[in-house]
């Protein structure tokens, strides 16, 4: 068959990129996406040619009408959508205290952290089921496990374990169309977010994503996953 075609958002950086550059050497074909159009075309660039190919397209995951253009482009140039993963994310508020936050800073997690995914989800799905096939990867964290949440980064990790109760939902709801969805903890990564004391790699962060994507056709929906390990809620 063709090479699958997956998307990823927030993907000019970091774990983004970084999970574009994996799917492209397992032979997939990516759409790379973000919010700063050069920064995306940039990064486009300079993965193109280690795969199957790489192609840009904007996407501000917190406005609707970002989601609708990029939907009308994928179906009109490749027909169908295999894999969707949702990466983007902003606010880890180390600053805040969840007794006095700053709204304003809450109602944005919200937006990106976890409407966005839930848009793209909604706007995608049609696609994957008319093939009967897909794979979602909600890319979440262990600031969203409820088992151990603290009172830490409080509009980031509140938006996560909405992330992870969408990713439950989802897999219900698709349970039957041979889609599977997933949440990954990527762990603590290196990245702008995560700064440059984590112990982890991007790579490393992105094998996680990678795993989500390449399950077989029996494999678990559902869940919640780091390094191909379940994780608790």
């Amino acid at each position: 068959m063709n090479p699958r075609i997956a998307l990823v958002t927030g993907a000019n950086r970091g774990i983004g990129v970084e999970t574009c550059r994996q799917l492209l050497a397992a032979g997939y074909r990516v759409i790379l996406t973000s919010r700063d159009k050069q920064k995306g075309t940039d990064a486009a660039r300079r993965l193109d040619g280690t795969g199957a190919g790489v192609a840009f397209h904007p996407l501000d995951v917190s406005q609707p009408a970002s989601i609708e253009t990029l939907q009308q482009f994928v179906e009109q140039e490749y027909g169908r959508l295999d894999v969707l993963v949702n990466n983007a994310a902003i606010h880890y508020d180390t600053w805040q205290e969840v007794t006095a936050p700053d709204f304003a800073v809450v109602q944005e997690a919200i937006t990106t952290n976890l409407l966005g995914p839930w848009r793209l989800c909604a706007a995608f799905l049609p696609l994957m089921r008319r093939n009967r096939w897909g794979r979602i990867v909600n890319v979440s964290s262990g600031s969203g496990a409820l088992h151990s949440m603290g009172s830490e980064t409080p509009a980031y990790g509140i938006t996560k374990a909405a992330l992870n109760a969408l990713t439950i939902k989802l897999a219900r709801a698709t349970a039957r169309d041979g889609i599977l969805a997933n949440a990954v903890c990527p762990g603590w990564v290196r990245t702008d977010m995560g700064g440059p004391a984590a112990p982890r790699s991007v790579e490393q962060g992105a094998a996680s994503v990678l795993w989500a994507v390449q399950l077989p056709d029996d494999g678990p929906t559902g869940g919640f996953f780091r390094n191909g390990k379940r994780l608790e809620w």
